[in-house]
């Protein structure tokens, strides 16, 4: 049985390792640190052997399976809504890079300071969980949350710093992350252009991307994006239809869809949720 602790829905924390693929953490991104013993699981058709100070990051974790686990393994681990943790980091972070590579290999070894630092994250998290009555609840949890987060981007940046990638399709990812960083999706939001920039056909940078990645080329494109967007509407010297000029949108009426469906909130609502209340 999982044993999960008393939380709101968006965050879970445990200690039972068959827990981690369970059907409640399928919209969430899972952290798991072996804390001794050994295990393993299947991940994108590929088998993972775990053991002490091993750090497992995986978004959406049921896609997780053949969990098995020796006798003497014990784990802790905390996972969140997917997007909550997307929305904390700027789109450019090292966050975009460091999905793909852990989409390829979720597993981290960590040394000894840096497994007794995370699982401080994990227990600081674990403690502030049932304080949902706090007006700044989600605020709260998210600085714990990027805490963690920024200690597991330097264990990774250290074992990424190690690899070498030459072949085409790691490539492609990174021309196009490459692309994306210089802030061209403010006009330029289509596949096609980018496949055109890369010298592909669009299937095959979709298809590449997506086996790579795990996520859509149209989904890291609004990452990039919506940051920009949230700048224009912050400057209240700029209309919206200057705005929709600017990011070259090719209606008002287009313009005011896209912002429904990446803020939540039509353009004129989302510049009135930023004035003082």
């Amino acid at each position: 049985m999982c044993n999960f602790a008393p939380m709101k829905v968006d965050f879970l924390y445990s200690d039972d390792f068959y827990g981690m693929n369970s059907k409640e953490l399928s919209h969430t991104c899972l952290h798991l640190l072996c804390t001794s013993g050994e295990g393993s699981f299947v991940f994108n058709e590929h088998c993972y052997h775990i053991a002490k100070n091993d750090l497992v990051v995986i978004p959406y974790p049921n896609r997780v399976s053949n969990l098995a686990a020796h006798t003497n393994m014990q784990v802790e681990w905390f996972a969140a809504d997917y997007k909550f943790l997307q929305n904390l980091l700027p789109s450019n972070n090292y966050s975009i890079g460091g999905s793909i590579s852990l989409n390829q290999d979720p597993v981290i070894k960590l040394t000894d300071d840096q497994a007794r630092h995370l699982l401080s994250d994990f227990h600081k998290i674990r403690e502030r969980m049932g304080d949902q009555h706090l007006q700044f609840y989600r605020e709260l949890m998210g600085s714990l949350c990027l805490t963690m987060m920024y200690d597991i981007f330097e264990a990774h940046a250290q074992r990424d710093a190690t690899d070498t990638h030459t072949d085409r399709t790691a490539y492609i990812v990174k021309q196009l992350m490459a692309l994306l960083a210089t802030g061209i999706s403010r006009t330029e939001r289509d596949v096609s252009y980018y496949a055109e920039r890369l010298n592909v056909s669009p299937k095959y940078l979709s298809a590449t991307i997506k086996r790579v990645t795990g996520h859509s080329v149209t989904s890291y494109i609004d990452r990039h994006t919506v940051p920009i967007l949230k700048d224009y509407l912050g400057d209240e010297r700029l209309s919206l239809t200057q705005i929709a000029d600017q990011m070259n949108f090719t209606s008002l009426s287009y313009f005011s869809r896209y912002c429904t469906k990446h803020l939540g909130k039509s353009p004129s609502e989302y510049r009135q949720s930023l004035q003082p209340k």
